[in-house]
């Protein structure tokens, strides 16, 4: 008699099973779950295809055919770096934003120069770009394994991914030429400039790999939370240096101690980037197992649908001016008598509010899995609160300024990770790494142009001199004008469908098999 061959359990028949079994879904050192009784056993994904309904028989059946997905605890510790590098990124960023006026005497210059530090820092985003989708794509998101001088002493350059030294190298030695250029002789602004387009070069690299490490780590239940927690931390870097800048500052010779403070924090939080792992032992989910296309064929893709360009344009206008709303928040304050202390501690405010509500919002997105709900309530409401604005800074109060900077900031930071992941997952399986690189360069290129404008409508005649009313009249304008292209999301270019989600179901093409036999521009 032939071999009996081993039934593959159907989905109903593995309910049945985790039913009987009592399992309670909690993570293990290993990655593994517990049972009601306490015994480790194998979280088992549905297995698409069979029909047969569930019996006795059948859950006595091996289950050697059916693959195993569970997440590793490790991944908090990778989570955990990716999130201090973005926190000392952004810091970095905004150092001088909250103090530009007493930066600009310490320089010899004006705080239109001192803003060009912002600007140049953005556009540097743009020119590192393609190595992190490179990047990202080839090696994944292992992102600042280790520094200049243990790879030296090492000797293991060939083995480790190149934009890896990048970041490290660009972030530390980025901090030190600035603080280098305070120490010489007569400040010098351009040693200063070139250190801030050092760090710029290495943001991307760990702005843009949020979604990529949350697709490899996580499962589908944490994948937003995660990409939150990490992306998030970037504009939390922002309100450190926007509330700590002015507690360091009280006066210009104060600037050098402040960069060097920011220096030292800088290059020891690089430290834990050596024992990141690259990936984690097995797959978390049957996404996660897929192969992907060469990135030029994803590009393509991505660039070819237009749901893509729909989200792009409002992500890439909201983040834009988010970046020059920050940096230039103290400017719009302070010719209508409030301090930079005060600017500082509005810029806080719209960050910190912001991460709350993010906080807040982002389990409740993973759970509901309505990313086009929250997106298009959130849309206007960050608009109106630009709106609002406008009459803030001349009403004299804090009071204005401080709620609006709240309103602003839950919203945008809501609104962030939840647009990111809703790509990614309409988009898929073009990797998660290319829409968010795109996304983001795209925010910060037009936070740079924003700035630049901002600065040209300053009005030196107007009263009181020096107000920036033409610049908050321009950032209404433009986002208001923005909504529409965000409420067109799932009503312009075709159906849409959470791809990434169907295959982790195990109701889309691929479901619970890595997902082969996928072709660039195919409907999957």
């Amino acid at each position: 008699m032939p071999p009996r061959m081993a039934h593959k359990p159907s989905e109903e028949e593995l309910l049945a099973r985790q039913n009987f079994e009592g399992l309670e879904m909690t993570d293990t050192d290993n990655g593994g779950i517990k049972n009601s009784s306490g015994v480790q056993v194998e979280e088992h994904t549905p297995y698409v295809g069979s029909s047969n309904h569930a019996d006795r028989s059948a859950l006595e059946e091996p289950m050697a055919a059916v693959p195993v997905y569970k997440v590793y605890k490790r991944r908090w510790f990778g989570l955990i770096q990716l999130i201090l590098l973005n926190i000392v990124v952004s810091w970095d960023w905004l150092s001088y934003a909250s103090v530009a006026n007493t930066a600009a005497t310490f320089y010899s210059t004006t705080p239109t120069i001192i803003n060009w530090l912002s600007t140049a820092f953005l556009f540097a985003f743009l020119v590192a770009t393609p190595l992190t989708l490179y990047a990202l794509h080839k090696s994944g998101p292992r992102l600042s394994i280790i520094i200049s001088a243990i790879l030296i002493l090492l000797g293991e350059f060939p083995s480790l991914p190149p934009y890896a030294m990048i970041v490290i190298l660009t972030t530390s030695q980025g901090n030190w030429i600035r603080y280098g250029g305070t120490r010489a002789q007569t400040p010098s602004f351009g040693v200063t400039m070139f250190g801030q387009i050092l760090i710029g070069l290495a943001q991307p690299f760990v702005l843009s790999a949020p979604t990529r490490y949350s697709d490899l780590w996580f499962s589908p239940r944490g994948r937003v939370s995660a990409t939150a927690i990490a992306s998030l931390a970037n504009p939390f870097g922002g309100a450190i240096g926007q509330l700590v800048s002015p507690l360091f500052v009280n006066a210009p010779s104060d600037i050098p101690d402040m960069i060097l403070y920011i220096a030292i924090i800088s290059s020891v939080a690089t430290i834990p980037s050596f024992f990141i792992p690259a990936k984690p032992p097995t797959p978390v989910s049957p996404s996660a197992n897929h192969s992907y296309v060469p990135v030029t064929k994803q590009v393509s893709t991505l660039l070819r649908q237009p749901i893509f360009w729909l989200l792009l344009a409002p992500f890439s206008v909201y983040v834009g001016f988010f970046n020059s709303f920050s940096s230039i928040l103290t400017q719009i304050l302070t010719p209508y008598g409030f301090s930079e202390t005060q600017g500082g501690i509005a810029g806080a405010v719209l960050i910190v509010v912001g991460l709350v509500a993010a906080a807040v919002t982002s389990p409740i997105v993973d759970r509901s899995k309505r990313y086009l709900l929250f997106i298009k309530a959130f849309v206007p409401i960050i608009a109106i609160g630009y709106l609002a604005f406008i009459w803030a800074p001349p009403s004299g109060s804090l009071i204005a300024p401080y709620i609006l900077c709240a309103i602003i900031g839950a919203a945008s930071f809501s609104l962030l990770p939840v647009a990111l992941e809703w790509l990614v997952e309409v988009t898929w399986p073009v990797g998660p790494e290319v829409g968010s690189c795109f996304c983001w360069a795209g925010g910060q290129a037009l936070g740079g142009i924003f700035i630049i404008i901002s600065s040209a409508l300053e009005d030196d005649k107007g009263t009181p001199s020096g107000n920036l009313q033409k610049a908050l009249i321009f950032q209404a304008v433009i986002s208001i004008a923005t909504v529409p292209a965000a409420l067109c999301l799932g009503v312009v270019g075709g159906k849409v469908r959470t791809r990434r989600l169907e295959v982790d179901k195990g109701s889309g093409p691929g479901g619970g098999a890595a997902g082969e036999g996928w072709r660039p521009g195919a409907d999957v």
